[in-house]
């Protein structure tokens, strides 16, 4: 089978570590194209492999996939013996929760904290808003560990695709040097010694030094 993962800039681009992320959690190889976002061209050279004119987006036999939590579920299907979600029913229902709660919340968290994996310096001051999003994302954090039936340090004790989706927030907490609770912090250094992760964070940052 053969797939083709258009992304943006590693070094900025969230969304697009996430379908990376699946796509290694997979354990299939893939071609992948980046497109450098915020260029004059950025928007004629996306619209030419989706209709979307987002990223990420995946090329497969079966047509275009658009959308990271498309693409983590296509990859599912397509292939059951990578146990991309945790085995067990009321983790994997407890992951899909988590990860639609990222997909389509958190707004003041991702607004105020864009995604850039150069950075070190935090907020001058943190927004209300903010950190009740922060409060609420570790709270999500800790139910999805209660809700793990193993006890690696993933969310769900072995890496799945849960972790692709919150390995960017794991990123913005860092970067921005947001102080939060022990375990927190220790799954947090759990995305960081991610060989897949860390992959895409050194080509993130070649990409700046480039």
């Amino acid at each position: 089978m053969n797939y083709h993962l258009i992304i943006g800039d590693k070094l900025y681009s969230s969304w697009s570590l996430r379908g990376a992320l699946a796509l290694e959690l997979a354990g299939v190889p893939y071609e992948e194209t980046l497109v450098k976002l915020n260029q004059a061209d950025t928007s004629t050279r996306l619209l030419a492999y989706s209709a979307t004119g987002k990223v990420p987006v995946l090329k497969t036999e079966h047509g275009t996939i658009a959308d990271s939590l498309a693409i983590a579920e296509y990859l599912n299907e397509q292939h059951p013996q990578a146990q991309l979600w945790p085995a067990d029913v009321a983790a994997r229902a407890q992951a899909r929760s988590a990860c639609a709660q990222m997909h389509s919340g958190f707004f003041a968290l991702r607004g105020a904290m864009p995604f850039d994996l150069s950075r070190n310096q935090a907020l001058d001051s943190v927004p209300l808003d903010v950190q009740t999003d922060i409060d609420r994302m570790v709270a999500l954090w800790s139910e999805c560990r209660l809700a793990a039936k193993d006890s690696g340090p993933f969310l769900f004790g072995r890496a799945s695709l849960a972790d692709a989706f919150f390995a960017p927030v794991a990123v913005r907490l860092r970067t921005y040097r947001v102080a939060v609770p022990a375990k927190a912090a220790a799954y947090i250094e759990t995305i960081y010694n991610w060989p897949a992760f860390q992959a895409w964070q050194q080509a993130g940052l070649a990409e700046r030094a480039g």
